[in-house]
């Protein structure tokens, strides 16, 4: 796991901020790009997971596009990242098809209801921009995830089509097939996957021009397989004569961003408290969702040095709780805190609850030390979201 934030100055941006560090989005995009090349799937940055537009360029330079999970996703791939644009939604709206059809290179369908309803607008798009393509999203029936909240395939679950559902009768004007069943994990479990994607669905693969294996795979993550995931992609994409996509979202943003935050208060209610000027509802709501602990530069587990904290947010909700970590200091008001790993799926989930402001953002460079504040928010971000 790289250290880079260990040397940055947190005093140097307002609080709370986002800071992105350039070097490492770079670092994982090239280990994309080395499995694009040799392995020749095309990679796709999911923008759901981290769509800071201004790192685009650098975008441009390693992967073949971007995925979207909507009209306005797409629009920003289409308008900032270049490459490709794929596109899928659960459902969509007649209206916002008809955008996205004029911008996005493949959209999915997550039924065959879906597509046999919006079919005629579909093909009427392709004759006017034969780069189109359509596809189905399968459901393998086969989990992966540990939280069930995040596992695709979980019984009952909405996304995308079970073999039992399965219509050969409408594939006419379908190129290729998704699935999607990873969250945070390595190869092992893509492989298990593609077993069931296989045992499921093979009978319809040799009528697919492509195959998109969707997001989940951590592969900048230290210790994953990189020369086995290249093999697999090689050899499934040989056996079925297809074109691979993969679509990481968080593998291009792991461990390339901090949240900034300042210390407000400091109370005791049967153990010390500190309220924080972030917040776990408004700033990192996975950490009540998934949920998960976020780490802090130079703070640790409750006891594991003298002084520990319940760390809460600045809001009226009582659970706005980001967790209990210990510090080999006692805090300090206006002391700030560095909470590791927040770029991806934080930045995008920020809510304005109770009014709190958005966190700044700003892009920093561990290779020069250069820094850029590229957005700060205030009252009117606030005001004119609801009127």
């Amino acid at each position: 796991m790289r250290q880079t934030f260990d040397r940055f100055d947190p005093t140097r941006v307002p609080s709370p901020c986002f800071v992105v560090d350039v070097a490492s989005i770079e670092e994982n995009l090239k280990v994309l790009h080395r499995v694009q090349e040799e392995s020749g799937a095309k990679v796709l940055a999911a923008l759901k997971a981290f769509s800071c537009w201004k790192l685009a360029p650098l975008y441009k330079k390693y992967l073949s596009g971007t995925c979207s999970s909507g009209l306005h996703e797409a629009r920003l791939g289409r308008e900032e990242y270049g490459g490709e644009v794929h596109c899928y939604s659960a459902g969509y709206k007649a209206s916002d098809l008809a955008a996205i059809l004029e911008v996005a290179d493949h959209v999915l369908f997550n039924s065959f209801s879906q597509w046999k309803r919006f079919r005629p607008m579909a093909l009427a798009a392709q004759a006017k921009r034969p780069e189109l393509h359509f596809g189905i999203r399968i459901n393998p029936e086969h989990s992966e995830g540990d939280v069930a909240l995040y596992d695709p395939c979980s019984p009952c679950s909405r996304m995308g089509v079970p073999i039992g559902q399965f219509r050969e009768d409408l594939l006419e004007g379908i190129s290729g097939l998704h699935f999607h069943t990873l969250c945070q994990q390595d190869l092992p479990p893509l492989k298990r996957t593609l077993e069931a994607v296989e045992a499921k669905f093979g009978r319809y693969l040799p009528r697919m021009e492509w195959v998109n294996f969707g997001g989940g795979h951590h592969i900048s993550r230290d210790g994953y397989q990189v020369d086995e995931l290249i093999q697999v992609i090689k050899d499934f994409s040989a056996r079925h004569q297809v074109q691979v996509y993969i679509e990481p979202g968080e593998a291009v943003a792991i461990h390339t961003g901090v949240l900034v935050a300042e210390v407000l208060d400091l109370a005791w209610n049967g153990m010390q408290q500190a309220i924080l000027d972030t917040s776990a509802t408004c700033h990192m709501p996975d950490t009540l969702e998934m949920p998960y602990r976020a780490d802090i530069l130079g703070g640790g587990l409750p006891e594991a040095y003298p002084n520990t904290y319940r760390l809460g947010g600045m809001t009226c909700l009582a659970g706005d709780v980001i967790g209990d970590y210990s510090f080999p200091e006692p805090l300090q008001v206006g002391q700030r805190l560095i909470f590791d790993d927040m770029s991806h799926y934080t930045m995008v989930k920020t809510t304005t609850f109770n009014g709190i402001n958005l966190p700044a953002i700003a892009l920093w460079d561990s290779r020069t030390d250069s820094l850029e504040v590229i957005r700060e928010f205030g009252y009117e971000d606030f005001k004119h979201r609801l009127s």
